[in-house]
C-alpha cells in the first residue's frame, strides 16, 4: 500500500434517536422512523490513507485487476492500483466544462466489462446556450479511452453550473440509469415537474445508448428516456440486493432524500419538500406531501448533502445489507439499516475527515471513501477493527 498511516480509530455516539442536529422546518413524517431513526451501535472503524494527491476526485470504480478508475472533477480519469499507486491522468476522455459544480463527474463499467472494456462517464459539457448533464460511453483500452460516444445530453441548455446529479448506474439486464439535476434557478427547478424535459429526472437506456421500449413514458407525452422526475439533485445512486435502482438526492435547507424511484412516479420537488428554501420561506406548496406525489423513503433536517452510496455485501456481519451513503455537509458517511423500504436505524461515521463524495465496498469488506478536497484523498475504511 502506497500510504497506509494510521489514522484513527472511530466510534459513533449511540442514543435512542440519532441526532440530526437541529431541524430547519416543523414538518411531521408520513410514517414512523422516516426520519431520525434510532441509532445503531456503535461501530470502531479504522481508517487509513489509501491514495492522496488527487484534485476533487468525485466517482470511482473497481476494475477486475484490483485497481480502481477514480475521476476528478478538474476533468482527469485516473486508475489507482491496488497498492494506492495512482497513475498519470488517461487520454481519450470527453472535455468537461469544468465550473463551479460541474466537471468530470462519476464513472462506472459495464457488467460485462471483462470481456468488452465497456465504461460509462457522467459529465458537464458545453454546449451552445449554456451546459448541460450528459453521459458517454468508452471502451478502456491501457490507459486511454477509445469509442467514446455520448449516449445521453440533457435538453435544454442551462444558465447555471450547478445541480447536474450525474450518477450513472450500469444494470445487469443491459439498461444503464442516469441521474439528472434541476441545475438550481427558480425557472430551472419548475423543470423537475416537465416530463418534457430531462431536469430532476431519473433517466433509463440500453447499454447502447437506445430507449427501453418498456420505459413509462414510451408512446406517451413526456421524453421518451424518462423514469422518473420530480428531483431536485440526484447525486447518489445505486442497485439495491433485488437489482431495483435507489437514490439520494439533495434537498435545500433540509430535505434530503432516499428515495426508491418507481417507473413514472413524480418524486414532489419543487411542490412539496421536507426542507425550507434557504432563506427560510416555504418550498412550493409550503407542504410536505400531496395526492399524486411519492413520499421518500426516508429524510433529514439539517442536510448531509449526500454523494454516492452503496448496499454493504461485504464480510463484516453488522453491517450485511446495510446501504451506506457519502456526505458532504459537515462531512460524514451515514449507515441505514433497512427492512423492506422502511428505515430501522441509522449510525453516523467519519464525522472529522471533510467532505465525503463517494464510497466503494471491496471484496474483502473494508470501504473505500473519496474525500472531494484538493488535494484530495481515498480512504480505506475497515469495519469492526
Amino acid at each position: 500500500m502506497r500510504t497506509a498511516a494510521f489514522l484513527a480509530l472511530i466510534p459513533t455516539l449511540s442514543c435512542a434517536q440519532v441526532d440530526q442536529g437541529e431541524r430547519n422546518a416543523e414538518f411531521t413524517p408520513a410514517f414512523e422512523n422516516q426520519t431520525r431513526a434510532p441509532a445503531l451501535p456503535d461501530t470502531f472503524v479504522t481508517v487509513t490513507t489509501f491514495a492522496d494527491g488527487l484534485a476533487n476526485p468525485w466517482g470511482i470504480a473497481a476494475l477486475p485487476d484490483g485497481s480502481f478508475l477514480v475521476t476528478e472533477r478538474s476533468g482527469s480519469l485516473r486508475r489507482i492500483a491496488s497498492d494506492g499507486t495512482l497513475s498519470d491522468p488517461m487520454s481519450g476522455v470527453p472535455q468537461v466544462g469544468a465550473q463551479q459544480q460541474g466537471g468530470l463527474l462519476d464513472v462506472a463499467i459495464a457488467p460485462d466489462f471483462s470481456d468488452t472494456g465497456v465504461l460509462y462517464l457522467t459529465y458537464a459539457k458545453g454546449v451552445d446556450g449554456g451546459t448541460v448533464t450528459a453521459a458517454a460511453r468508452a471502451v478502456l483500452q491501457g490507459d486511454r479511452l477509445t469509442q467514446v460516444r455520448d449516449i445521453f445530453v440533457q435538453d435544454p441548455p442551462a444558465d447555471t453550473y450547478a445541480h447536474y446529479g450525474s450518477r450513472v448506474v450500469p444494470t445487469p439486464d443491459g439498461k444503464v440509469f442516469i441521474t439528472t439535476g434541476e441545475h438550481f434557478t427558480e425557472r430551472n427547478r419548475q423543470l423537475a415537474q416537465d416530463v418534457t424535459t430531462t431536469y430532476g429526472k431519473t433517466i433509463r437506456l440500453n447499454a447502447d445508448g437506445g430507449v427501453p421500449q418498456d420505459n413509462p413514458f414510451v408512446g406517451k407525452e413526456g421524453v421518451d428516456s424518462i423514469w422518473s422526475y420530480g428531483h431536485r439533485n440526484v447525486q447518489g445512486a445505486t442497485l439495491g440486493p433485488d437489482g431495483t435502482l435507489w437514490t439520494m438526492e439533495h434537498g435545500p435547507a433540509g430535505g434530503d432524500e432516499l428515495n426508491h424511484p418507481q417507473a413514472g412516479r413524480n418524486y414532489g420537488w419543487p411542490v412539496i419538500s421536507y426542507g425550507v428554501n434557504y432563506n427560510g420561506s416555504p418550498v412550493g406548496s409550503g407542504e410536505s406531501a400531496m395526492e399524486g406525489m411519492e413520499q421518500p423513503v426516508y429524510y433529514w433536517d439539517p442536510v448531509i448533502a449526500p454523494g454516492g452510496m452503496a448496499f454493504y455485501d461485504g464480510d463484516y456481519a453488522d453491517w450485511q445489507g446495510d446501504l451506506l451513503i457519502a456526505g458532504l455537509n459537515p462531512g460524514s458517511l451515514t449507515r441505514l439499516r433497512l427492512e423492506g423500504d422502511r428505515v430501522t436505524g441509522e449510525e453516523r461515521l467519519l464525522q472529522d475527515v471533510g467532505r465525503i463524495r463517494d464510497v466503494e465496498v471491496l471484496e474483502d469488506g473494508d470501504l473505500l471513501v473519496l474525500i472531494d478536497a484538493d488535494p484530495g484523498q481515498v480512504l480505506r475504511v475497515s469495519p469492526g477493527t
